[in-house]
């Protein structure tokens, strides 16, 4: 179940959750979050490869490179026997900004994103089906858990595609992690 909570950033103890679309998508509009839901055109195997999985969104992403004048797209896939997992998780993990927007499509699975606005951090909870547009320069950090299972698409406006340049601060360590989050929704 995709969710929302938003947290003050000095009391991850003390958040307020969000459950229907309409609710998400309202809160994160206020922050210039995008939030969408999308279906595939078609099926896909459960082994399918980049190619695949681009072309069964082909509509979808060509609209969106149409309108944002995207210039990459790739697609990130981990499963709970990815050798290097654990070195993903802990790259996403710490507090970081991109100078151009970043946005994912989570095609299967689920991650957690949390977004670090003003004086609140912004837990999301994305699943298959969403899409969600962070900001340039939006501080935040990625949780999937340390069995991750998901394949995202990732598109890019810079040929470069993900670029992260790294806050150094270690509120992440503050804030539930993915396997706690969802254990307690």
């Amino acid at each position: 179940m995709t969710a929302l909570t938003i947290y003050p950033d000095t009391q991850p103890e003390q958040g307020e959750i969000f459950k229907d679309i309409i609710a998400i998508q309202s809160q994160l509009k206020n922050i210039g979050v995008q939030f969408e839901q999308w279906t595939s055109e078609q099926e896909l195997a459960s082994d399918a490869d980049q190619a695949s999985v681009i072309a069964a969104y082909a509509t979808s992403i060509d609209k969106l490179k149409a309108d944002c004048a995207f210039q990459s797209v790739d697609v990130m896939k981990l499963n709970p026997d990815h050798p290097d997992r654990t070195v993903f998780r802990q790259k996403f993990l710490a507090e970081h900004v991109h100078e151009d927007f970043e946005v994912r499509f989570f095609v299967e699975g689920r991650g957690l994103f949390y977004l670090h606005v003003d004086n609140k951090v912004y837990a999301v909870l994305c699943e298959q089906g969403d899409l969600i547009s962070v900001p340039a320069d939006t501080k935040h950090w990625f949780d999937m858990g340390e069995n991750p299972k998901f394949t995202c698409i990732r598109l890019f406006t810079t040929p470069d595609g993900w670029v992260a340049n790294f806050t150094g601060n270690d509120i992440a360590k503050s804030f539930p992690t993915f396997d706690d989050y969802v254990a307690a929704l």
